[in-house]
């Protein structure tokens, strides 16, 4: 019995980064707790959630990536404005059905029920095949009735299914914030923002500057955008009633396998994945050229794609 228990403790004693997954890999219960080194993972197995170190960053982070893709491909960050600097953290589902993560005792980041009206019974927290993290009530299954959702705080990228606007209830805005650099999540400068004007519509913003006009939407696409419409890849639609104001897509397929990234440098990329490749290709981006820069002109302006633009003048 020594010998068999000495066998499975040596190799975690010499791989002390060995990726363990918990007892039910795609799901938390009350109390609790999943350690740096261990992850959630999809039922499916399509996306894995845990501990991570963005590029060359030392710092460690919480968040959501790919599980079957080569390539690391983080598609949501919970502790973005507060890493860890070791491997300490603990997350844990708290007696009230929240998610604390925690390092030395000090309290990193945490979720709160936004669901007034439903209060937490035998809670589990689960990884969905569509890159949601949830906390939800046992045995719940309509997406409504969420305790709490990861994608109702998207970080840099937008996933099929997810809505990207305001929940006009609540006062809830889902925007796009762009990371400020490839080793680091933190909420940069650059986000894509829907503006409640008579006819909603989306900016890529900097600060306060507007960056790119999506345009109002004309019931099959959004009018700066002529040519992101409803094809055999993608279906897009704008939803707008008293309750909710959001842009959703979902693939044309269930072979697509697509993200929209929103980056430090005010571009929005669409990337595919391509089996063949093992590699993101760009299926398109915004803005598209030069004349593309919100304003730039003026009035009545006319613009040459064929002049530059600073960096400094966005």
């Amino acid at each position: 019995m020594h010998i068999l228990y000495f066998m499975i403790l040596f190799p975690c004693i010499l791989v002390p980064s060995l990726k363990i997954s918990l007892a039910d890999d795609n799901s938390m219960y009350l109390l609790q707790s999943m350690r740096d080194g261990e992850t959630l993972i999809s039922k499916g197995t399509k996306f894995e959630f845990g501990f991570f170190s963005p590029g060359s960053s030392q710092k460690r982070y919480l968040g959501i990536w790919y599980k079957n893709i080569p390539i690391k491909t983080v598609v949501w960050v919970a502790n973005r404005a507060n890493p860890i600097n070791d491997s300490s953290g603990i997350l844990t589902v708290n007696s009230t059905g929240n998610l604390v993560l925690t390092t030395n005792g000090s309290l990193v980041w945490s979720t709160t029920n936004n669901n007034f009206h439903k209060q937490a019974q035998n809670t589990v927290v689960e990884l969905l095949d569509s890159g949601n993290l949830v906390i939800r009530n046992e045995g719940e299954t309509n997406p409504e009735e969420y305790l709490w959702q990861s994608f109702d705080y998207p970080s840099d990228t937008l996933l099929p299914g997810m809505k990207l606007g305001w929940d006009l209830r609540t006062g809830l805005d889902r925007r796009l914030t762009a990371w400020k650099s490839p080793d680091d999540p933190s909420p940069g400068e650059v986000y894509r923002d829907l503006k409640l004007y008579s006819y909603h519509e989306f900016y890529i913003m900097k600060g306060t500057k507007k960056v790119f006009r999506f345009g109002p939407w004309n019931g099959l696409y959004f009018s700066g955008v002529p040519d992101l419409r409803n094809n055999s890849v993608f279906v897009f639609n704008f939803i707008s009633n008293k309750d909710e104001s959001y842009y959703i897509f979902n693939p044309g397929n269930d072979v697509v396998m697509s993200r929209i990234v929103m980056n430090e440098s005010s571009t929005i990329y669409r990337y595919v994945w391509v089996e063949e490749d093992q590699n993101w290709r760009i299926y398109t981006s915004l803005p598209k050229d030069f004349c593309d820069t919100y304003g730039l002109c003026g009035a009545y302006g006319n613009c040459m794609t064929t002049q530059t633009l600073n960096s400094k003048e966005l």
